[in-house]
């Protein structure tokens, strides 16, 4: 059993909330998109308006990389959407950091410096190790509390994660709250039940497919994106060298055999592309599978009209969809028509659920609304479908907290 916020007293309580603000960042080094951090408004405000002294822990991008940047321009962003002073200070667990939390009074927030300025935080540790890292050894004497709200990391097994809840009482925030009830509820939504798996994590999308069809959990999975292309190809389609080469340099040549064991096993409840669209001549141009293989050079870049017709009559009939992956490169005009399209058909479902990371960006970029739920977490949300443990939700379980 996971304690959640209504069990914590939080009045006077210094409570380090790890959360999950992990944002794209523009050219002059701010925040281009703050969705994941108003994500997080709810949770920080409650603990806030409830007299808790809030010491914000969270990770942005990753060494090497142009988003791999101090947390300053996330505390000035929270500070506009929580309506209040938020501090920031440039150290995670240091001295300077465990006097910026002990000087914290009822109702005030200080970000502490991003997590991965920090080496540990690279590595996976059981919860016992973690708790030994200097992150958490740093700061667990200024902590009274932990809670967790960043289910988009959960299924990572590092020290601000899951070495925490060793040695503090451990709370889910609303976002781990309610993904959790969401998400771990899956095989209690109604059915029909259907899976739409595109983008490009084709391994992981694989498992999905494997885990819902051996349970029950589907009554059909329709394919698209990079993943639709993979299928196709084990069905025997020829996509032409671009679209071949693109998954062998991703190196998922081997999820092919995966594909075509599960087209072997349950066909019959896997839908495949009827047609996809290539860019020709600077235009969109559609190809049914029979028309192929397409030019040289020209790439599966989107589902057809056709497939779009034939999955729209699967969720005509659904009780339930469950999303993750964008149906072509969205990103492209001539191209979001496959996702627009696919995603606007499932807003009609009575249950519709979105598996969050680049899924959630695109939708968000395209506009379209109306889901049930829209999941913070994309590999996270994708383990959960698969009934694995997520690292960070079992530390909670198995949290630091004594008993009187």
């Amino acid at each position: 059993m996971i304690a959640t916020l209504d069990d914590l007293d939080v009045e006077g309580t210094t409570v380090g909330v790890r959360v999950d603000v992990n944002s794209p960042i523009d050219d002059d080094g701010g925040l281009a998109d703050d969705a994941r951090l108003r994500a997080h408004v709810d949770t920080l405000s409650e603990l806030l308006d409830r007299g808790g002294r809030v010491a914000v822990l969270a990770h942005q991008g990753r060494p090497g990389s142009d988003d791999f940047v101090s947390l300053a321009s996330h505390a000035d962003r929270l500070s506009k959407l929580l309506d209040r002073p938020v501090d920031y200070v440039d150290a995670t667990f240091s001295s300077a950091a465990r006097e910026a939390v002990g000087d914290l009074g009822n109702g005030d927030c200080v970000v502490l410096e991003n997590t991965r300025f920090y080496s540990e935080e690279y590595m996976e540790f059981e919860p016992e190790r973690a708790a030994r890292t200097h992150l958490v050894e740093g700061l667990e004497p200024v902590l009274d509390a932990y809670v967790n709200d960043a289910f988009a990391a959960a299924h990572r097994s590092q020290p601000s994660l899951v070495g925490f809840p060793s040695v503090l009482p451990g709370y889910a925030g609303r976002v781990m709250e309610t993904e959790l009830d969401v998400l771990g509820s899956i095989e209690e939504t109604p059915e029909p039940r259907v899976y739409v798996l595109g983008g490009t994590k084709v391994p992981d999308s694989i498992d999905v497919a494997w885990s819902v069809l051996e349970k029950g959990l589907a009554d059909h999975v329709l394919t698209a994106g990079v993943v639709g292309n993979v299928f196709l190809i084990a069905d025997g389609v020829d996509l032409g060298d671009a679209s071949s080469d693109f998954i062998y340099d991703q190196g998922y040549w081997d999820e092919i055999d995966r594909a075509s064991d599960l087209l072997d096993a349950y066909g019959n409840r896997i839908a495949i592309p009827r047609d996809v669209a290539v860019s020709r001549d600077g235009d969109r141009h559609e190809l049914g599978i029979n028309a192929l293989p397409p030019e040289e050079g020209e790439a599966a870049m989107d589902v057809g009209s056709s497939t779009l017709e034939y999955y729209r009559r699967i969720l005509d009939d659904a009780a339930t969809v469950i999303l993750n992956g964008p149906a072509g490169v969205f990103e492209e005009a001539a191209f979001e028509h496959g996702t627009r399209d696919l995603y606007d058909a499932a807003t009609g479902v009575p249950t519709s659920i979105v598996g969050g990371g680049d899924t959630a960006s695109a939708l968000r970029q395209l506009g379209v609304e109306g889901f049930s739920h829209v999941s913070t977490g994309g590999g996270a949300a994708l383990r959960m479908l698969t009934a694995e443990p997520l690292p960070a939700v079992t530390a909670l379980e198995d949290d630091g907290r004594t008993t009187d």
